[in-house]
């Protein structure tokens, strides 16, 4: 495989990683003025690119407002999707964990996803389900990441999954797309509470319980990510 031509969508807290680790060109909102809500007005800007990084995504977990989840998880993922099975793009997709939230089992990527009951994990559900039916040849990596150190004063002893700090998901990320992988992928590694991955980084904070609209599990089954280690 010949040195990848990538562009990378967005500069959140992951996709600023992935490019800090990367040094891949990107395109944000902040620096390039960019409405990703209208895909179109800036398509242009990817022609060059063989491979396209979603990083794009209202992560507002909890919000009631259904539109705004609608706008960038669904029906901005569809436009890019077709964007890139029109021109042969290569669609690498960041999904969430969250898809998997109050399962009975440990999900893998070949199970029905039992979602939470909110918009966001709907909605991200079906942005996967369009990115994988416009073209086989994409890739969609299901992960959560959170922010190294720790932020915060309290972790929750009760929400279990593979989550890790945003570094340690950003190499795994990488290490697909560098591996040319399609389909999908959970990306995360050993199952653990947050309060547990909080303490390595954070060994002031403190014990908590999640909240009612909180899911308690959002593990999921990450064997074929382990597979990547015998190839």
């Amino acid at each position: 495989m010949g040195e990848l031509n990538i562009i990378v969508l967005g500069d959140g807290l992951l996709g600023n990683e992935i490019v800090k680790q990367t040094n891949w060109p990107y395109l944000s909102r902040k620096k390039d003025n960019i409405n990703f809500t209208s895909p179109s007005t800036y398509f242009n800007s990817l022609s060059q690119y063989d491979t396209i990084l979603n990083c794009i995504a209202n992560t507002d977990t909890y919000s009631s407002e259904k539109d705004k989840h609608w706008d960038i998880n669904y029906k901005y993922v569809v436009e890019l999707a077709r964007f890139c099975k029109k021109y042969d793009k290569k669609l690498v997709h960041i999904s969430t964990g969250y898809i998997y939230a109050n399962n009975k089992c440990v999900p893998s990527e070949e199970d029905v996803p039992v979602h939470a009951e909110n918009w966001y994990s709907y909605t991200k559900l079906l942005g996967d389900a369009a990115v994988q039916l416009e073209n086989k040849k994409n890739l969609v990596l299901r992960c959560i990441h959170k922010p190294t150190p720790f932020p915060y004063n309290k972790a929750w002893v009760d929400h279990y999954g593979n989550f890790d700090y945003v570094d340690v998901i950003a190499k795994l990320i990488i290490k697909c797309i560098n591996g040319n992988k399609t389909g999908i992928y959970n990306i995360g590694t050993s199952h653990k509470n947050m309060y547990e991955l909080a303490f390595i980084t954070n060994k002031n904070v403190s014990k908590d319980f999640t909240p009612i609209m909180t899911p308690k599990n959002v593990s999921m089954n990450i064997d074929k990510l382990k597979e990547l280690d015998n190839e």
